[in-house]
C-alpha cells in the first residue's frame, strides 16, 4: 500500500512538472495586463493611464461614450521588453446606431504614449504597430470590403494614416469582422512570434480563435508601450474594454541574444497600394438654385415633347393633303 502511494505521488509530481513546463509558453505578464477589479487607490489604475473621454467603472473601461466627437485612450505605463508575445483584448463595441455608426478603435504597440491625435484618438506618423478596428459604416474611398474591418499597419514614423481612405493605402492585411452590437463576448488576439504577426478573433460565441490574417517579416523593437484608443466623429459608438491579457511566449528556437531595443519598426510586405482617388467635390449650388435649375430643365423637356408632337401632327396633316 505504501509503495502504491509513493507511485501515485511520483506520477503527480511528474504531471505537475509537465504542466509547469507547458504553462511557461503562456505566461501572463501582470504589469501589461488589465483585469477586474480595475481601480487601485483613488482613481488610479495600476500600470495603466487613461485620458480624454475614458471612464473606468467596476465592470468595464469605457473609452468613448455614444456621443459625437469623442476621443479616449488607455495606455500601459510599463514598456514591454518581451520579444515574443500575445495580447488578448476582451472588448465590446455597441451603440444605438443601426445603419450609421463609427468611427472605431485601435490597439497599439507604440514608441510614444498618451499623445492624442487623428488616428482613432492617437497620433499620426507613429512608431510601431497599430491594429485598427474600423467600424465607420459610411466607408471612404475605393476598396472591396465591408465594415467593420480589422487591419494592421506598421509605421517607422514616416507613414500617414489616410483616415479618409480607411487606411487601405498603408495596411499590411485585413479582414471583415461583424463585431458590433453582439449579445455575447467578443475578443481579439494579436500574436507576435518570431517576426510573424497574426491576428485572430473570437466574435462568433464559439470559444475558439478564428484567424483574421497572418503576415511574415515584421520586425518590432522591444521597449514600446501597449495602448488602446477609440474615437467618434459625426457618427458614434460605445467602445468598451473589459480586460487585457499579455502573455510572454516561450519560443525555444528564438535568437534571444539579439538586442532589439533600438531597431526601426519595419514590414517586408504591404498590400498592393491603391490609387488615391479624391472624393467628388460637393456642388456649389444652393437649394434654391438647384430647384430653379431642375425646373428650367423640366420646362425644357416638356417644351421639346410638345414641339415634337406638334411637328409630328403637322407632318401627318401634310401627308394627308397629298392624297386629296
Amino acid at each position: 500500500m505504501h509503495l502504491y502511494a509513493l507511485c501515485l505521488n511520483a506520477a503527480a509530481l511528474l504531471l505537475a512538472a509537465v504542466n509547469a513546463e507547458w504553462n511557461t509558453k503562456d505566461y501572463m505578464k501582470r504589469e501589461h495586463s488589465l483585469i477586474k477589479p480595475y481601480q487601485g487607490s483613488g482613481m488610479t489604475v495600476p500600470f495603466w493611464d487613461f485620458m480624454g473621454s475614458t471612464m473606468v467603472t467596476s465592470n468595464y473601461v469605457r473609452i468613448t461614450p455614444d456621443l459625437q466627437s469623442s476621443q479616449g485612450s488607455l495606455w500601459n505605463t510599463v514598456p514591454c521588453n518581451v520579444r515574443n508575445w500575445e495580447i488578448q483584448v476582451h472588448f465590446k463595441v455597441h451603440g444605438k446606431g443601426k445603419d450609421l455608426f463609427g468611427d472605431g478603435m485601435a490597439i497599439w504597440y507604440a514608441k510614444d504614449r498618451m499623445t492624442p491625435g487623428p488616428v482613432f484618438g492617437n497620433m499620426d506618423y507613429h512608431h510601431g504597430l497599430a491594429i485598427v478596428l474600423d467600424t465607420y459604416s459610411n466607408h471612404n474611398g475605393p476598396h472591396n470590403h465591408q465594415h467593420p474591418y480589422i487591419s494592421a499597419m506598421v509605421n517607422n514614423g514616416t507613414l500617414h494614416y489616410d483616415h479618409d481612405r480607411d487606411g487601405t493605402h498603408t495596411q499590411l492585411a485585413g479582414c471583415e469582422a461583424k463585431l458590433r452590437n453582439l449579445d455575447h463576448d467578443t475578443y481579439i488576439a494579436i500574436r507576435y512570434e518570431q517576426d510573424i504577426l497574426s491576428v485572430s478573433t473570437d466574435i462568433e460565441n464559439k470559444a475558439a480563435w478564428k484567424e483574421c490574417f497572418s503576415v511574415r517579416g515584421i520586425r518590432l523593437p522591444t521597449g514600446y508601450y501597449f495602448g488602446i484608443t477609440a474615437a467618434t466623429g459625426d457618427l458614434s459608438d460605445i467602445h468598451d474594454v473589459l480586460s487585457v491579457r499579455l502573455y510572454e511566449l516561450d519560443v525555444p528556437n528564438d535568437v534571444k541574444d539579439e538586442d532589439r531595443s533600438h531597431i526601426i519598426p519595419q514590414a517586408s510586405y504591404f498590400e498592393s497600394p491603391r490609387d488615391h482617388v479624391d472624393d467628388p467635390k460637393p456642388s456649389s449650388l444652393g437649394g434654391v438654385k438647384m430647384f430653379l435649375l431642375m425646373m428650367v430643365g423640366a420646362i425644357a423637356i416638356i417644351a421639346c415633347v410638345v414641339f415634337s408632337i406638334m411637328f409630328y401632327q403637322k407632318h401627318q396633316e401634310n401627308n394627308r393633303k397629298r392624297f386629296y
